[in-house]
């Protein structure tokens, strides 16, 4: 079983039905016992990073989605549920992450305009450029094409954590795998062939 996490802040039922596709058995829950138990767990997000902790932390499932990334099952975080994975985020001033990932999360062109051209957020089809073979991105092309909506990205503390970067007028982090942890700040249930192939990975992914 697949847990979605529900923390009030996500588009949830088109993750849900894009892992379905792929042949997830899925549940959406927000029971802390339901995301402990869970065969895999996908984290997703859309909204500000200080709401969407708050929410976690309001229905108690802070804790249950750490254990549930500590515990070694498959875990898949989206778009801000890649960023809640860190320390911090400067965003709305600074807040504290689940520290699942060490490193911060920054805003694209905190302190001058964005060049010409470059708008923000962040908001449509970019490429993917690998820094390692993982398993979320098999069979999936060098140069690929997905779907970004953000104006923030996660800076994490150790590189080689790093599988996949973009470029928004500067090169920033778009995918994460940390041992059974993967993450990406793109959303996969948006990114069509492309995006399938990788939530087939994660439901065909065998710890």
């Amino acid at each position: 079983m697949i847990a979605i996490v529900d923390y009030g802040m996500a588009n949830l039922h088109s993750v849900e039905r894009a892992l379905q596709i792929a042949g997830g058995d899925t549940v959406i829950s927000s029971d802390p016992d339901v995301i402990v138990a869970a065969d895999k767990v996908v984290l997703p997000g859309v909204g500000a990073f200080c709401a969407a902790m708050a929410n976690l932390n309001e229905r108690g499932l802070t804790d249950a989605v750490r254990s549930a990334a500590a515990a070694g099952k498959p875990f898949l975080g989206i778009c801000l549920g890649l960023q809640l994975l860190f320390d911090s985020s400067t965003e709305l001033g600074s807040a504290e992450g689940l520290g699942i990932c060490a490193g911060k999360v920054v805003k694209f062109y905190p302190d001058a305009p964005a060049p010409e051209g470059i708008k923000i957020p962040h908001i449509g089809w970019n490429t993917l450029h690998f820094t390692q073979p993982t398993r979320f991105f098999r069979n999936v092309d060098e140069g690929a094409c997905v779907y970004f909506v953000h104006s923030y990205f996660p800076v994490p503390k150790d590189p080689t954590i790093i599988s996949a970067m973009s470029h928004h007028g500067v090169e920033f982090c778009c995918a994460i795998e940390m041992g059974n942890v993967m993450a990406v700040q793109f959303h996969p249930e948006k990114s069509g062939t492309v995006g399938k192939v990788m939530l087939k990975n994660f439901v065909d992914w065998k710890p």
